[in-house]
C-alpha cells in the first residue's frame, strides 16, 4: 500500500526561494499525515514562463541549490517534483550550459533513476513550441539527446525503481507535453507501457485554456487504457505571464484508474494537498470532471487571474471608464468581485454625442454595485483640442509656406476616446493611486476597432479574450450566479452597442458600431482561433459552397440575411481582413497585457508581425469568377 499526496502548489515564476518554502510547508504536512509519496507539479522550484531568466547563471545555481534542499527533505518520504535539469560540462546550441526540463525523484536524501539513464532524474521527451511555448528556446528534449548520442529515443524512456520497505516501485514518469503526443512521432505512455510500471506519474505547468481539461481526460483516458497502467496527473496553479499574454494555472489535478477513468481530481485554481491510496485507484468510484467550456470556468479564470495579476504589479484600486455599454458594465463587475465595491471607481465621461440613455445606466450600475461614481464631462476640453488644432499653423521652414490644420468626425472621434484615457482615467488613477483599465474585448481588438493611447490603453486587457457573445453571457453569469440579482440593467444588454464618438453612432436612433456581432464574432474567431487559421481563400470557398454558417459556427442562414449580394459579402470580408493584418497588428502591438482564456490569446500566444495585409492567388481566382471582374 502506498500513500500518495498530491500537492497542488501555486508556483511563483521565478522565484525558487519561496517555491521552495511552500514545499517545505507541504512535504512536512504530508509527513505528518504518514505519506509514502509526494508529488509536485513541472517546473515547481523555478517555475516555468520565466522568459529569458534562463539565461542567468546565478539563478540556474539557485534552481539546483533549492532542488538539494528539497532532497535533504526527502527523509522518511519521497518526493517528486519538477526543476532545471543542469549539465554544467555541457552546451546547448546557443553555447550556454545545457538546461532540461526535469523529473527528480528524492528518497533518503538522494536522487533515484540514474540506474539506467545518464542522470539522476528523467527529461522531457515532448518539447511544445506553438502557443506561447518555446521550449527549445532554453531546453533540449529526450528527443534532441537521444538524437545527439545517435539512438531512437524509446532506448532511454525507462521506469525510475525506487523501494519502499521490501517492495520495489516502477514509476513512468512524464512530463506535461509527453502525455499530449497524438502528433509526436514518438508516444511516452505507450512506451513505457512496454515496461513494467506500476503507476504513470505525469506532473504539469499548464495554462488554463476554455476546453482544455475535456481533452486533456479524453487523450489521457484512451492512453491510459491502452497501456492498463493508472496515473496520475499534478498540476499548478498561479499565474504566469510572458509580458505581453497573462496565463492562470488551475491545478485540477486527476487520478486515472487502469482504465482510464477519472476516480479523483483537485479544485480549480486553489492550492491543495490531496490524497489517494494508490491500491485504491482502481477500486474508487468513477467521478465526472467539471465542464470547463462553460461561463463558469471562464469567469474563474478571469476572477482568479485579474486578482493574481494585480496583487503581482502592487495595484489595490481599479479606475473604470463606465460608457453605459455591456464591456465596461462586464468589466465594473468583475474588478468589483476581485477588489470590493470601496476600491472600483467608475467613471461616466459623456460628450455631446452621449445619449441620455447610456449615462442613466451607467449610473445605475454603479449605484447596483456600490462603487464610487464620478461624472466628468469631456466636452469643453474636447472642443477646446479641436479649436487650437483648426487654429494651428503650420510652417514649412527654409520655403515660409503655411499649411492649416484640419479636424475630420474620424479625428474628432479618437481625440474624444483619447481625452477620456489619456487625460481623464490616466490622471484619476494616479490621484487615488491606481491602475485605469481596458475594457476591449476580443472582437474589437482583432480588428483595431480602438483607438490607440484611448480606449486600448490601460493596465491590463481583461476581457480582452472573450468574443462580445461571450461578453454577454459573462454578463448573465453576473446577474444570476455571481450577485443573484441584475447588477448589470437589462438596459445595458439590450442596448445596441456603440462607441458613441458621432451623430452616426446615436445609440436611441438604432445606431451602433460598423461590427456585426452575430456574424463577425465567428467570422474573426476563424481568423485568429482554428488550429488552421482560416484565410479569406477558405471563408469564400466555404461561401461558395454553402457551408460557411457551419464551418465557422454562426447561425444557420445568417450570411444571407446580412449580405444581400455577393459584392457586398466580398466587400465586407476584404474590409475586414485587412484591418486584421494591417492597422490591427500595430494596434495589439502596443496593447496592454491580455488575460488569455482561450486556445489562442492575443499577445505572444499569437506571434505576428507588421507586414500589411495579403491575398492569396487562389482567393483572388474565386473572386473573379464569383463577381465576374
Amino acid at each position: 500500500m502506498l500513500k500518495v499526496g498530491l500537492a497542488q502548489m501555486e508556483v511563483i515564476p521565478g522565484r525558487p526561494d519561496l517555491n521552495t518554502d511552500k514545499m517545505l510547508v507541504m512535504i512536512a504536512e504530508a509527513k505528518a499525515n504518514h505519506t509514502d509519496l509526494i508529488i509536485f507539479p513541472e517546473m515547481a522550484i523555478p517555475g516555468y514562463i520565466v522568459g529569458d531568466l534562463w539565461e542567468q547563471e546565478s539563478f540556474l545555481h539557485d534552481c539546483e541549490t533549492y532542488g538539494d534542499i528539497i532532497k535533504d527533505a526527502s527523509e522518511g518520504i519521497c518526493i517528486m517534483f519538477g526543476n532545471v535539469g543542469l549539465d554544467w560540462r555541457l552546451k546547448n546550441n546557443d553555447g550556454r550550459v545545457r538546461k532540461y526540463d526535469a523529473f527528480f525523484i528524492a528518497k533518503d536524501q538522494k536522487f533515484w533513476g540514474d540506474d539506467n539513464f545518464i542522470y539522476p532524474f528523467r527529461i522531457k521527451t515532448l518539447q511544445p513550441n506553438y502557443r506561447e511555448f518555446e521550449d527549445d528556446r532554453h531546453f533540449y528534449s529526450l528527443i534532441r539527446l537521444a538524437s545527439e548520442w545517435g539512438m531512437p529515443a524509446e532506448e532511454y524512456l525507462k521506469p525510475v525503481q525506487v523501494p519502499f520497505g521490501d517492495e520495489v516501485w516502477a514509476f513512468g514518469c512524464l512530463l506535461c507535453e509527453d502525455g499530449w503526443s497524438d502528433d509526436y512521432p514518438v508516444k511516452p505512455i505507450s512506451v513505457l507501457g512496454q515496461h513494467r510500471v506500476d503507476l504513470l506519474i505525469d506532473i504539469s505547468c499548464s495554462p488554463f485554456t476554455s476546453g482544455k481539461n475535456s481533452k486533456r481526460n479524453r487523450m489521457f483516458s484512451r492512453q491510459v487504457q491502452d497501456v492498463d497502467i493508472p496515473l496520475i496527473y499534478v498540476n499548478n496553479v498561479g499565474l504566469q505571464n510572458n509580458g505581453k499574454t497573462v496565463y492562470t494555472f488551475d491545478g485540477n489535478s486527476t487520478v486515472y484508474n487502469r482504465i482510464g477513468k477519472v476516480v479523483k481530481y483537485c479544485p480549480a485554481f486553489e492550492e491543495a494537498l490531496e490524497y489517494i491510496e494508490v491500491d485504491q485507484i482502481n477500486k474508487l468510484p468513477v467521478i465526472s470532471s467539471p465542464d470547463d467550456f462553460a461561463i463558469e470556468a471562464i469567469y474563474q479564470a478571469l476572477v482568479y487571474g485579474t486578482k493574481k495579476f494585480l496583487t503581482a504589479i502592487g495595484v489595490k484600486k481599479v479606475v473604470i471608464g463606465l460608457s453605459g455599454g455591456i464591456d465596461s458594465a462586464v468589466a465594473a463587475a468583475l474588478y468589483t468581485k476581485v477588489l470590493g465595491p470601496e476600491r472600483v471607481y467608475l467613471v461616466n465621461m459623456p460628450s455631446v454625442f452621449n445619449s441620455q440613455t447610456t449615462k442613466s445606466l451607467a449610473f445605475q450600475l454603479a449605484e447596483n454595485l456600490g462603487c464610487k461614481f464620478a461624472d466628468i464631462g469631456i466636452q469643453d476640453s474636447v472642443d477646446h483640442t479641436v479649436a487650437q488644432l483648426n487654429s494651428t499653423e503650420i510652417i514649412q521652414l527654409g520655403t515660409g509656406s503655411i499649411e492649416r490644420c484640419t479636424v475630420s468626425q474620424p479625428v474628432m472621434e479618437n481625440i474624444q476616446a483619447r481625452d477620456r484615457s489619456a487625460r481623464i482615467l490616466a490622471g484619476l488613477a494616479a490621484s487615488v493611486g491606481g491602475g485605469f483599465t481596458c475594457n476591449a474585448n476580443k472582437t474589437e481588438l482583432t480588428v483595431g476597432y480602438c483607438t490607440l493611447y484611448g480606449d486600448e490603453g490601460g493596465f491590463l486587457a481583461a476581457l480582452a479574450d472573450l468574443w462580445k457573445y461571450q461578453v454577454y453571457e459573462l454578463a448573465d453569469y453576473f446577474n444570476k450566479k455571481v450577485f443573484g440579482r441584475a447588477v448589470i440593467p437589462q438596459g445595458i444588454i439590450k442596448l445596441k452597442p456603440s462607441a458613441e464618438l458621432s451623430r452616426d453612432q446615436a445609440v436611441d436612433e438604432g445606431k451602433g458600431d460598423p461590427i456585426i456581432y452575430p456574424y463577425h464574432d465567428f467570422l474573426f474567431r476563424a481568423f485568429v482561433e482554428r488550429w488552421s487559421r482560416a484565410t479569406p481563400e477558405d471563408i469564400l470557398g466555404w461561401y461558395l459552397k454553402d457551408s460557411l454558417e457551419e464551418q465557422i459556427g454562426c447561425a444557420p442562414g445568417l450570411v444571407r440575411e446580412t449580405f444581400p449580394t455577393d459584392q457586398a459579402f466580398v466587400e465586407d470580408l476584404e474590409r475586414w481582413w485587412k484591418l486584421y493584418m494591417g492597422m490591427g497588428v500595430a494596434k495589439r502591438i502596443q496593447a496592454p497585457p491580455v488575460l488569455a482564456v482561450s486556445r489562442r490569446a492575443f499577445g505572444f500566444d499569437h506571434r505576428e508581425s507588421q507586414m500589411g495585409w495579403y491575398l492569396s492567388k487562389r482567393y483572388l481566382e474565386m473572386k473573379k469568377e464569383l463577381l465576374g471582374i
